[in-house]
């Protein structure tokens, strides 16, 4: 089986969890953007994370976007995710080669730097919920867990993880998130902390052969966990020419007759495949005569 997600609860619905398993889409999104490993490792875990807050939403036409910025060499990095399972997202700076970190680990957090991470969630209303919290480390699973504390009051644990081979395609990737709900009693609670201290890394689970399932049987053991339901997740941009073109009409009339007096062909890339969609002068003006 390809990418999913895992929902489920456990301790009579004291607990809500999700695990998934997001290689394919990591490598996608590598092969992409030929990201760095620093960079893939980052992109990887924003994703995971997105691709499990993504099918946190409601409604079909919900949308996640989760957005870093961070004073390091990679400078940020952007996610949307629905409650279907696709996701997508790029870095501001993809060939950013950085030495271990302390643990020999990839330096995400030096990548990142200090910063800010901003969750907007629009799901059809006037304006769109957004939380922002400041960076907590850069590590990006740490800084969600602090993200879900102080902004939604929801007590979680959020671990996140991308490991690569020699040959810096992605070996594994994905994570979890366990969530206490506000009526969580307090031997639920001690017990899901106790199981969190003895849990290893997320890609050391998912290197020993270990499904989303059976990481979620080892966080809430004890616990009595109920998977409710999968989904498959993967790499998916929705972007076609015709969007492309409602965004240059949406410029206005000077800025394509600039374009059009240049008398050159342009080139709009999309930010999260990388698709280039070329556009003539004489296509050009029949954009011009259906702008406003």
């Amino acid at each position: 089986m390809g990418d999913y997600i895992v929902r489920a609860t456990a301790a009579n619905a004291q607990i809500r969890a999700f695990a998934c398993t997001t290689r394919e889409m990591t490598e996608e999104a590598r092969r992409i953007h030929n990201t760095s490993p620093v960079v893939t490792a980052a992109l990887g875990r924003l994703m995971s994370a997105g691709a499990m807050m993504g099918s946190m939403l409601k409604g079909e036409r919900d949308l996640l976007t989760l957005q870093i910025k961070g004073d390091g060499p990679m400078q940020g990095l952007t996610v949307t995710a629905d409650s279907q399972g696709n996701v997508k997202g790029y870095p501001e700076v993809a060939d950013v080669v950085l030495p271990a970190n302390a643990l020999g680990k990839l330096d995400v957090a030096g990548a990142v730097g200090q910063g800010s991470l901003r969750v907007i969630k629009d799901m059809g209303l006037k304006e769109p919920y957004v939380g922002q919290t400041l960076l907590q480390t850069g590590e990006i699973a740490e800084d969600l867990t602090y993200y879900f504390a102080a902004s939604e009051q929801v007590p979680s644990s959020v671990g996140l993880g991308v490991l690569m081979n020699r040959d810096n395609t992605v070996r594994q990737a994905g994570g979890f998130i366990v969530q206490l709900m506000p009526f969580a009693e307090e031997n639920v609670i001690s017990r899901l902390e106790q199981n969190l201290s003895q849990v290893q890394s997320v890609t050391a689970m998912l290197d020993e052969g270990r499904t989303p399932e059976q990481m979620l049987e080892i966080l809430l053991d004890g616990l009595q966990p109920v998977v409710s339901d999968t989904m498959e997740t993967l790499f998916s941009c929705s972007c076609n020419r015709q969007k492309i073109e409602k965004v240059l009409i949406s410029l206005g009339k000077q800025e394509i007759k600039d374009m059009i007096e240049e008398g050159q062909e342009i080139e709009v890339n999309c930010h999260f495949c990388n698709t280039h969609y070329k556009f003539t002068v004489d296509e050009l003006k029949q954009l011009y005569r259906k702008s406003k």
